[in-house]
Formats: C-alpha cells, sequence, structure tokens
C-alpha cells in the first residue's frame, strides 16, 4: 500500500479493525462447534441430559439427528482411514 493510498484509507482503519475482530470470533466459532471433538462431547451432554430427564425425549431425537448430522459432514473419525 502506498503512502497516498494509506493516508487516504486511514479513516477505514477501525471499520478494517472491527470486521477482522469479527472475522476471527466467526473462525473460532466454527473451529468449536465443527470439531468432531466437540460434537462427540455435545452428544454425550444432549444423552446424559435424555437420561436425566432435562429433556423431552423428542428434542433430545432431534439434537442427536443434528449433531450426528454434522459428525458425518465434518469428515472421517479422527484417527480413521478415508475410504
Amino acid at each position: 500500500m502506498g503512502l497516498i493510498t494509506g493516508l487516504l484509507t486511514l479513516p477505514l482503519a477501525p471499520v478494517r479493525g472491527v470486521i477482522w475482530v469479527a472475522e476471527q470470533v466467526r473462525d473460532e466459532a466454527l473451529r468449536q462447534t465443527e470439531n468432531p471433538k466437540a460434537l462427540r462431547r455435545r452428544l454425550a451432554e444432549v444423552e446424559r441430559a435424555r437420561d436425566a430427564g432435562e429433556i423431552p425425549e423428542d428434542e433430545a431425537a432431534r439434537l442427536q439427528e443434528d449433531l450426528v448430522r454434522r459428525l458425518l459432514a465434518s469428515g472421517p473419525p479422527l484417527g480413521g482411514l478415508e475410504v
């Protein structure tokens, strides 16, 4: 970036900073929600909550179905071989 371009776009620096922070937050959220370990942990939490009667059976089934779908979409199991 040249000196003139840098000076002319200087007022946009705070906006670029906010956009960068938002992208970092989005990336970390995706890492945490699409991570196979996190998905397996959430599946175990749903099963425990269902067994304890904290959530109804139909809601547990819906959550498990969504989590399994996302787990399968995340790729092969850790340490597994790709077919």
